[in-house]
């Protein structure tokens, strides 16, 4: 078992950037694949970034692609999503993920075990 908690979300405007981190509760050097998440109002929850913990391979939905980056640091149990150029489109409450068995899909909200709480990022026009 391990908690996830998400933290760096907040009210930002178009064209500014949010870090976002997701904390663990205890070592995830062993787990698979960590994702990203977010579900705005009155839709449904949507991929936004994977990595694969071991080799650091990453994927991103096409929206975010060049203007998102996802990291992970085993030292300190943590995984980020640096969110640059930020559009009014982007607002939602984001999600972590995590998972330890391995799998070969990393867009599907079954593709993980573990969830954080969310954040909440809005960003403003």
């Amino acid at each position: 078992q391990v908690q996830l908690v998400e933290s760096g979300g907040g009210l930002v405007q178009a064209g500014g950037s949010l870090r976002l981190s997701c904390a663990a509760s205890r070592s995830i050097f062993s787990i698979n694949a960590m994702g990203w998440f977010r579900q705005a109002p009155g839709k449904e929850l949507e991929f936004v970034a994977a990595i694969t913990w071991t080799g650091g391979s990453t994927y991103y939905e096409d929206s975010v692609k060049g203007r998102f980056t996802i990291s992970r640091d085993n030292a300190k149990n943590t995984g980020n999503l640096q969110m640059n150029s930020l559009k009014p489109e982007d607002t939602a409450v984001y999600y972590c993920a995590a998972r330890f068995r391995r799998d070969i899909s990393y867009t599907r909200r079954s593709d993980y075990d573990y969830w954080g709480q969310g954040t909440q990022v809005t960003v403003s026009s």
